[in-house]
Parts: C-alpha cells; structure tokens; sequence
C-alpha cells in the first residue's frame, strides 16, 4: 500500500500513468480515439455522446491582424456626410473632455475619405476601391463595424485585442485555444505566429501564455531560413542520437520536477519533445514547391513592393519585402491549420498612418488585399472555410479629424 503523501508527492506524468488513479487509461482512450481505433460512440438518449443543439464548426482560427490601426473610413465605413463637411471643425460639444495622442482639437479640421465605395457581392457591401480582391469575396464576409475601444494608444490597444484586457500578464485567445482544445497536430505547434513588416509595438505579450504554462504561448515562425532556429541537427548528430539525448534530457527534467514541483519543467519537457518532431515535419511545411502556380499566383507570392510607396519609398509597411512575406504567410496559415494547428497569427506592422493617409494605406492595401482574399477563396475550395474562422483585427480605428502636421493623416 502507498501512504497518501506519496500520491500527492507523485508527478503529473506519474500520476496520468498509475494503474490506482485510472486517469491513463482515459489518455489511452482518447489517444485511440484520436487515430480512430476505437468503435464510434453512441449518441443519443441511449448513452454516449449527445449533440448540442447548435453542433460547433470551426475548428481552427487565423487571426489576421494589421497593427497600427487601419482607417476605417476609408475602407470599410463609408461615410458620406464626413465628406460633405471636409474640412470644417467639429463642434465644441464633440471635442469637449476628449483626449487626442497628437492632434491640436483646437485647430483640428474634419477629413473626409477620397475613397470610392462600391457595394459588392449579393449582401452589397460597400467596400473602398483599396480592396478590390475582399469585395469578391463580400458574401463570406461577416462586416461588425460596431465595435468600440476606451484604449488610448497601441500598445494598450493591441492587449486587449489580443488578450482581452490592457494589462499585462494575461493570456492571449491564441493561448487560451491552445490550453482548452489542445492541438490536432502531434508535430506541430497548436499555436504559431507569423510576423511581416516591422513587428508590433506590443510584441511578443501579443502571443504571450500568461499565467497558463508557456507550452501554450505562441511559437514565432521566421520569414527566413529555418522557421524555428536549430530545428537542422548539427553535422554529425544522427536523428537516433538527437532521440536519444531528447529522451535523457526528458529523463532529468522529470527527475528534477519530482524533488520541486515546478510545472515550467513539464513545459520545458514538451517543449523539447515538440521540437524533435518538427524536425521532420516543419521543413516540409515551408516547402511551397507542392503548390500549383495557379495556387501561388492566386496569392501573389513573389510580387516585389511598388517602387514608390509612402516614407522613404517603401511605405509604412515596415521596411522591403514585405509584398511576398505577407503572401507566403497568408499561404502558410493556410498550410498550418490543413495539418491542424488550432490557431494562428498573422501580425503586420504598420498601418499607423499619421502622414501621407493615401499613400500609405494604398501601399499597405496593395500588399494586405490579394493575399487575404486568396486565402479564403483557397480555403473555400478546399472546404476549409466551413471550419476556419479568419478574423481582421486590429487595435482601434481613425478619428474623422485630419493631423495638424504636413501631409494627410488621420489621428
């Protein structure tokens, strides 16, 4: 007989595995679930498992999110009016007790859009003549233009995006997913993030795990060379020396969990055990050469940025390139939730577009629009859409004001 202290003492993994909790048996099963090697289950009055009343579609998420905060009024919210009264104030009543990050209330002046909207597909959308490929695909569209923030600046604005709160500390929905359905891919993360342009301003606390274990914060995939770094084994490690060393490394990490407790050990154990089979499975991901040329052109993989686009000649979109980064990602979001990955990131900087607003959101258009489009289309046809919520978020909107500095600009 073992005392009670001794259960108590026991690891996770001990515990999951003894014959007295019955928890491994559960593991089992669910893991011949997983490959379909046990029969199906009853559902209905008779037992097993009932439908609820409405059954769950979507199994994975992109969240696309365009950092900087992309006017609204010139791309998805029309407002006529605005641009009837172009460059009048607004009245004292409006402006009183409202704080602004950079503009003058005083002197500030109304802008209207020099957009032109078109109502687009059955439902009429009316998009601006920015996104031309998106207005294909208006009928998939779910449009809320009634969401509203109280966050002040980006950083704030971002984590409450992405975490739900402006404070630090919390976890990211990317994490929460990842925590609470787990991933459907064993040689993957369940949660990756995909960066083009400059990065954000909140960084890696957009992805972060918070308070849950860090196994479930968001893997950063590169642009360039290896996705994850040192996932290539040095020359001379065979891959049954590099299982091996991860099975010892394994070994001493849960020995040195027994004597502490410490549940940052497991992660690190996952953590490692995750990499060794991305190891097989993370080059073939960004191997593209599988997909058709119709499939790449759809994207608009390789198209080089437009020779004059904004500050510096290359925009606002955070530096050069960014054209094909962001259609390879839109490709490789596409790429990681077929092979099951939960959720997925897509993050872009910058559409903090205080100068220059026609410039650079044009710029930024021409690089965000294509892709986007190709990706639910390519997910639509391969019946992926139907279980794949893509969201474009972003921190907050524009004012209807115009900067009081050079150039076009929204505050």
């Amino acid at each position: 007989m073992r005392s009670p202290e001794e259960f108590i003492r026991q690891s996770r993994r001990d515990f999951l595995t003894s014959s007295a909790s019955g928890v491994g048996l559960l593991a089992l099963a669910s893991m011949l679930r997983d490959e379909r090697l046990l029969a199906a289950e009853a559902s209905g009055p008779d037992g097993g498992f009932k439908a609820p009343h409405f059954a769950p579609k979507a199994k994975s998420c992109i969240c696309i999110y365009l950092e900087g905060a992309p006017s609204q009024v010139d791309l998805f919210d029309p407002k006529p009016k605005l641009k009837e009264l172009n460059g009048q104030p607004l009245p004292e009543s409006m402006v009183k007790n409202v704080r602004f990050a950079f503009i003058r209330k005083e002197t500030a002046r109304l802008l209207g859009s020099n957009r032109v909207f078109t109502p687009r597909g059955e439902c009429g959308m009316e998009l601006s003549d920015y996104l031309p490929h998106l207005g294909d695909c208006a009928d998939d569209i779910a449009l809320i233009r009634s969401m509203h923030t109280d966050a002040f600046n980006h950083h704030p604005g971002q984590l409450l995006m992405n975490c739900g709160t402006s404070m630090f500390g919390r976890p990211s929905m990317g994490a929460w997913l990842n925590y609470g359905l787990g991933s459907e891919s064993k040689n993957l993360p369940g949660y990756v993030v995909l960066n083009a342009g400059r990065g954000t301003s909140g960084g890696t606390s957009n992805w972060s795990s918070g308070f849950l274990p860090t196994e479930y914060q968001g893997v950063l995939f590169r642009n360039k060379g290896e996705p994850v770094l040192n996932l290539t084994n040095p020359e001379g490690l065979t891959p049954e020396m590099q299982r091996r060393t991860v099975e010892a490394i394994s070994e001493f990490n849960a020995q040195r969990y027994s004597q502490v407790g410490d549940p940052e050990i497991n992660s690190r154990v996952a953590a490692y055990e995750l990499a060794f089979r991305m190891q097989s499975a993370a080059p073939e991901l960004i191997d593209f050469t599988g997909e058709s040329q119709a499939t790449r052109d759809l994207y608009g993989l390789g198209r080089p940025d437009p020779e004059k686009g904004g500050r510096g000649g290359v925009g606002a979109g955070g530096g050069t390139g960014v054209y094909h980064q962001f259609a390879a990602n839109c490709l490789l979001a596409r790429r990681l939730v077929e092979r099951g990955v939960r959720f997925v990131n897509v993050y872009h900087a910058s559409w903090d577009h205080h100068n220059d607003l026609d410039l650079e959101l044009g710029f930024n258009c021409g690089m965000a629009d294509q892709p986007i489009a190709a990706l639910l289309k390519d997910l639509k046809r391969r019946g992926l859409l139907d279980e794949t919520l893509v969201i474009w978020a972003s921190e907050f909107g524009r004012t209807p004001l115009g900067e009081n500095r050079p150039g076009f600009g929204r505050c």
